[in-house]
């Protein structure tokens, strides 16, 4: 029997429509994978279709903790179109740190969707789930990726290496903002 997969919240803005991520995006979220430049810096079953569709499906169905998983994202002006996705999850699927992260087709890159709707998510990680901090590991040479953290207020913390890849990790704390006070 399948577990039950717990409800996350809208979290519009004035432009975007966020919502749980589902079984219906699979085919939105395989198709935007498939394009090289999106995923560039990220590694991932991008060419083999069958490890693709069972990745990003048990990335959309596994349970996360409370107010923690996918949701993908839709402009309010063209609402049946994907657009993308944020997620708030576990890092490395354990934690204790939670990540934060994006993902958008190309043709909404560079119009501040990726940084709108990871703000939405920053306002329910402190705001909702009450999280301490969140975290972002971007390879060093997405650039955008991290012009993005640094707009949510992100700090640059280190550089490592996990299993021979590359990454910067970035961190906004909790009482680095105003959530609470």
């Amino acid at each position: 029997m399948p577990q039950s997969i717990a409800i996350l919240p809208p979290l519009d803005t004035p432009r975007l429509l966020i919502r749980q991520r589902t079984l219906a995006d699979v085919d939105a979220c395989l198709a935007m994978d498939r394009d090289p430049e999106v995923t560039r810096y990220i590694a991932g079953p991008w060419h083999d279709p069958v490890a693709h569709r069972q990745f990003v499906e048990l990335r959309t169905t596994r349970p996360y903790p409370p107010g923690l998983g996918y949701w993908s994202i839709r402009e309010r002006a063209l609402p049946d179109r994907f657009v993308g996705w944020v997620l708030l999850i576990p890092d490395h699927g354990v934690g204790p740190d939670v990540e934060i992260g994006w993902r958008l087709v190309r043709d909404a890159w560079r119009r501040g969707i990726a940084t709108e709707a990871a703000r939405a998510l920053v306002a329910h990680a402190f705001g909702t789930v009450r999280l301490p901090r969140v975290i972002a590991d971007i390879a060093p040479n997405n650039l955008s990726s991290q012009r993005v953290a640094t707009k949510l207020g992100m700090r640059r913390v280190r550089e490592d290496d996990r299993d021979g890849v590359s990454y910067v990790r970035f961190r906004l704390e909790r009482d680095d903002l105003d959530f609470g006070r």
